[in-house]
């Protein structure tokens, strides 16, 4: 159906980086609509807050994204590297002689199943 599946490294940069900032701001517009919706809706009649506008509700989820977590702009990456460990692991996992891997089982029953250190 598809000749070539790299059509998309076609497009011009310019037009690519007009897209992504279109996008960006999509994005940026209806995060603040409902997050001012929710506001204006939920908590100015449960605690009698001031109603926010639009960019009140913008500064408010950076500073919640501030104060509470960073922007994940590298989750791919760090999903990828995920997965490549757990592959690493599956392939250990079937190289194993059925000994050893009785024997990482063990060891894995004696660190789980040990009793909770006390604190005095």
């Amino acid at each position: 159906m598809f000749k070539d599946k790299r059509s998309h490294r076609n497009v011009p940069r310019p037009v690519k980086g007009l897209f992504i900032l279109m996008m960006i701001s999509v994005v940026i517009f209806v995060l603040g609509q409902v997050i001012m919706f929710l506001w204006n809706t939920i908590l100015v009649e449960v605690t009698g807050v001031k109603v926010i506008n639009f960019w009140q509700a913008i500064g408010l989820f950076a500073l919640s994204r501030i104060l509470f977590g960073s922007f994940h702009f590298n989750k791919g990456r760090q999903m990828k590297r995920k997965m490549r460990r757990g592959a690493k692991w599956r392939e250990k996992w079937m190289n194993m002689s059925e000994e050893e891997r009785a024997e990482f089982k063990q060891r894995w029953k004696d660190r789980c199943n040990r009793p909770p250190k006390t604190q005095i």
